[in-house]
């Protein structure tokens, strides 16, 4: 159909659906008390709110699900048990019923008619979205050819990776030190038939056999074939199915905990009941309890379909263990198992946070574990059907405000007493979280620059302009610059004679290559606190940013290239709230060609030709998702790059810099390495964005001179972190190749 066609058939499908469920809402409206719209007392939830202290709404027709936040503060506050949900509407009086008037909509015959138009309606978005989000046709052709290029692969991290007779002999005759059992957790509700046995198969096929699988049966009375085919498997399993039969079904959280009241093993395994075990999953685990220590275990896994786990729909081949990663979304997942004693008291999952009990579980485990150890093996095949999570979040809605509340407990729990967490472009279940900016400190922004001075030009034009923080200085680092026009500029930013000061400064004495410093103090361009410092030597990035950075006044230093541009205004704000936490080193952000692909979202060690670095998600168009969403939420890296690097100037003298034998290249990444070495947790966020015209100053790396000094400067890098290099980065998996940036398979 020709657009406009489509356009007046979007607009009076959406109309009749509106009309549809507007009109039974205001009816309901009318009808409905706030008692009966919230299932309880309002006047005692009233009360309950202290006087107006509180907001509070309902999440769906239960006294119980009702949520209390602070007037003035966008901290999730959980209280007396009420307080579950993070519900989307607040403070209107009739917006308590909502979810109850919603309910009694849907029963509208016109409603249910019009199911097919929605449907119709919702693909066609959610494809156009799809079709975006991947970029030009290039791009799209792109995609197309990775997962071609995954679906040939897929068999062979399917049944083609399952141990051979001979392996599974050899594993089951190996004797560990630690020969630790395992207590594989499955709660059971209604469990069709195949998906039992197949579950049930691939643990006693287990090729580690100190397990025990316990089973909590909440299934109803329609499905008593549950408790038939679990007795089955317990007479053939010597002991080690254990099954209990519960008097009602408790719900995912209720069920797992009773499961674990029958597990008797030092560590603990969650196991879905529809669900699939690699064969040698317990061996890799046990394996790496005694060589590593581990306390707490993941691996990778996919999403398969129609009974057959070759046929894949995603493989997730995830970091190691990264504490930000971990917030923005439940990247670990499954197949968790953990110490024991790694609990604290008895509750396993909390019900208040049913949908997101694990995440919820694996926040609270892991920040008591001593080794978070990840098997870079896919190990883990989750069934897709209808009503899975795994099949998408609006099979269980519920799960996206548990997610934010169990997130909300875990930062709460870590002292952070200011946030707020929304939902991303990628997914309702990634979140984007921001910290409250304490304070106002002084953030100095460093930049190196010769001559070209439109490039700096634009670049300090950008900052002043749409830059919503204003306690900065700019420090510029002034590298034997000759034409006329720059030093034009720098009088017009200093606001007065800068070729004068310049001579003024020699004739003050220079010492080695630094000739000194000019002030000016809010008297020049726009009234910026602008600092010239005035470098002699040949170019050095590391040097120059150094001399720089001795001259800073500002608690933040933050290096910044000359041929950089500010798109996103609150880009400092959004660099500064990760840099003001203790536990991080670095913080970078999304770096952007003018063309707006990805120039920068985070460096991955070991990438490229020459097996030092390499920026992730190198030339994807800027609307791509990314791999798995992460080019939408902020997460821990090895290594940023120094064209856009906040990090408190108290670390950067603490690892002594920048390492000036790195003249040009990989500085920033043996920075961060020096932060990372110290314990520190290094960040990139795409939210704070800025284009980046790299190479516009002084060309590419890539022949001549330049490209030899690179090679000399790239072997540096190999011998110095040679180890770091060999064990590989921990946040990009193995299983991706190193000579793609796009996180394709090797």
């Amino acid at each position: 159909m020709p657009g406009g066609v489509v356009s007046v058939f979007i607009i009076v499908i959406t109309t009749i659906c509106a009309v549809t469920v507007l009109k039974p809402l205001w009816q309901n409206s009318q009808k409905v008390t706030l008692d009966e719209a919230i299932g309880g007392d309002y006047s005692a939830l009233v009360k309950f709110s202290e006087g107006g202290k509180y907001d509070f709404v309902c999440f769906g027709n239960d006294f119980n699900l009702c949520y209390l936040e602070p007037k003035s503060v966008i901290v999730d506050e959980f209280k007396a048990g009420h307080i579950i949900f993070h519900a989307t509407f607040k403070s209107q009086f009739t917006s308590y019923g909502r979810s109850y008037y919603a309910k009694e909509s849907k029963n509208n015959k016109f409603w249910k008619l019009s199911k097919p138009a929605r449907s119709a309606i919702h693909f066609a978005l959610r494809q156009k979205e799809r079709l975006a989000n991947c970029g030009g046709p290039k791009d799209i052709a792109r995609k197309l050819a990775n997962k071609k290029d995954q679906k040939s692969k897929m068999r062979s991290y399917g049944t083609d990776s399952f141990p051979t007779p001979e392996r599974v002999a050899e594993e089951r005759n190996t004797k560990f030190e630690r020969m630790v059992k395992i207590s594989i957790l499955v709660p059971l509700w209604n469990t069709p038939k195949d998906f039992l046995v197949e579950m049930l198969d691939s643990v006693m096929n287990q090729t580690y056999e100190n397990w025990e699988l316990c089973l909590a049966d909440g299934s109803d009375a329609e499905h008593n074939y549950v408790g038939e085919i679990c007795a089955e498997y317990k007479a053939r399993s010597q002991g080690r199915i254990i099954y209990q039969k519960l008097a009602k079904n408790e719900g995912i959280a209720g069920n797992t905990n009773q499961c674990y009241k029958l597990a008797t093993g030092e560590y603990i395994g969650l196991f879905d009941h529809d669900d699939i075990l690699h064969p040698s999953v317990l061996f890799e685990y046990v394996k790496a309890i005694n060589e590593q220590d581990a306390d707490y275990l993941y691996c990778d896994e996919t999403t398969f379909q129609s009974g057959d786990i070759n046929k894949m729909l995603t493989m997730h081949f995830k970091p190691d263990y990264a504490p930000d990663n971990l917030r923005a979304n439940n990247y670990i997942c499954h197949f968790s198992v953990f110490a024991r004693e790694l609990l604290e008291g008895t509750e396993l999952f909390r019900t208040k946070f049913d949908g997101s009990q694990d995440h919820d579980m694996i926040l609270r485990l892991t920040d008591n574990a001593k080794k978070v150890v990840h098997i870079p093996k896919l190990m883990y095949y989750w069934r897709s059907h209808a009503g899975s999570v795994a099949s998408g979040t609006e099979a269980k809605p519920y799960v996206t405000q548990a997610g934010k509340g169990a997130v909300g407990d875990h930062l709460k729990k870590h002292g952070f007493s200011h946030f707020q967490i929304t939902s991303t472009r990628a997914c309702e279940t990634i979140f984007r979280i921001r910290y409250k900016v304490l304070g106002e400190p002084k953030i100095s922004i460093v930049i190196a620059n010769k001559d070209h001075v439109e490039d700096l030009r634009r670049c300090i034009t950008s900052i002043v302009q749409k830059s919503t923080y204003q306690n900065y200085e700019i420090v510029i680092v002034e590298n034997n610059s000759t034409t006329q026009e720059i030093k034009n500029y720098y009088s017009e930013l200093l606001g007065f004679d800068y070729g004068k000061a310049y001579e003024e400064s020699r004739e003050a004495g220079a010492k080695g290559n630094d000739l000194g410093v000019i002030t000016a103090e809010e008297s020049g361009f726009a009234g910026l606190k602008t600092k010239i410092v005035l470098y002699e030597g040949k170019f050095n990035y590391s040097a120059v940013n150094n001399l720089g950075v001795e001259y800073a006044t500002g608690d933040y230093i933050l290096l910044l290239n000359n041929d950089t541009e500010v798109i996103t205004s609150n880009w400092m704000e959004e660099l500064l709230m990760y840099a003001q936490r203790e536990d991080v080193g670095a913080v970078g952000a999304k770096l952007l060609y003018a063309d707006r692909t990805i120039q920068h979202a985070g460096v991955v060690l070991g990438l490229g030709a020459h097996r030092t670095a390499g920026h992730s998600h190198y030339k994807i168009p800027v609307q791509n998702l990314g791999y798995m969403g992460r080019l939408c939420y902020t997460q821990n890296v090895s290594a940023v790059t120094g064209a856009c690097l906040m990090v408190k100037k108290e670390l950067f003298e603490l690892v002594g810099g920048l390492e000036e034998s790195f003249a040009i290249s990989l500085n920033d990444v043996d920075f961060c390495l020096k932060l990372r070495e110290k314990g520190y947790l290094n960040i990139w966020t795409p939210f704070a964005e800025l284009y980046h015209y790299e190479s516009v100053s002084r060309g590419l790396d890539d022949q001549g001179e330049k490209a030899e000094r690179y090679n000399r400067e790239s072997e540096q890098f190999r011998r110095k972190w040679k180890e770091v290099l060999e064990k590989g980065d921990p946040y990009y998996n193995p299983n991706f190749s190193l000579d793609r940036s796009d996180f394709a398979l090797k």
